[in-house]
């Protein structure tokens, strides 16, 4: 019996140009597409011309519909898992649906492509021979428990952050890290209105006090 495959496929973290050949091929050849939210992906698959049966797999719904998927793929269905931006299962759903494959015994093939915070980190003028990726740090239970043990970190940090909780993280920052911590914050990248600002934590602070707060943010800290 031939089975299905489960695709991860990056999509654009904002310019629509930076998705490659092959995402696009696979999207078009697959039988069933799962999307973060059907909403924000539509826009994106009519622009590539890509007309497929769209469902949604979001942190609500995954825990109920990888068994699901599983069996859509034992029946030899190949079945392709994309995000809102960038690639699956970084700070987005689809961990626990690549588990229950590998669990299953059937074969998954990822895409590289699109993730906010390589480019972040690049462009951050931070050591990035070695980091580690925080995404986003608990917003209570766990949150002060975690930063204490990040007190001593080394490596270059990186974190993702909303626009409404951006200056209350870089204030718990200058608390832990101290107020001339290496920092770099990108927003908007890969858009029209990408910026890159960097400096000392009370800086950077002082900056976002004074501007605009638009877009996902990537933090990126320098180590102790």
């Amino acid at each position: 019996m031939i089975t299905g495959k489960l695709f991860l496929v990056p999509t654009p973290i904002g310019n629509l140009e930076d998705i490659t050949f092959r995402a696009i091929r696979i999207l078009k050849e697959v039988d069933v597409i799962l999307a973060e939210d059907t909403r924000t992906s539509a826009p994106l698959l009519k622009h590539f011309g890509i007309d497929k049966k769209v469902y949604a797999h979001h942190q609500h719904n995954e825990h109920k519909a990888v068994n699901e998927i599983v069996r859509f793929l034992n029946q030899g269905q190949n079945i392709a898992l994309i995000s809102d931006a960038g690639t699956p299962a970084i700070s987005d759903p689809g961990f626990l649906l690549v588990r229950a494959v590998i669990h299953a015994g059937l074969t998954i093939e990822c895409l590289p492509g699109a993730t906010a915070f390589v480019p972040a980190l690049v462009n951050s003028g931070l050591a990035n021979d070695r980091f580690c990726f925080e995404g986003f740090l608990p917003v209570k239970k766990g949150r002060q428990t975690r930063m204490k043990e990040l007190v001593t970190e080394t490596r270059t940090m990186i974190f993702y952050e909303s626009p409404h909780r951006l200056l209350k993280t870089l204030n718990e920052f200058k608390v832990y890290f101290g107020n001339d911590r290496q920092v770099s914050v990108a927003r908007e990248l890969s858009k029209i209105f990408e910026e890159n600002v960097r400096g000392t934590i009370e800086e950077i602070i002082s900056h976002y006090q004074n501007n605009i707060l638009k877009g996902e943010f990537v933090i990126c800290v320098a180590g102790k």
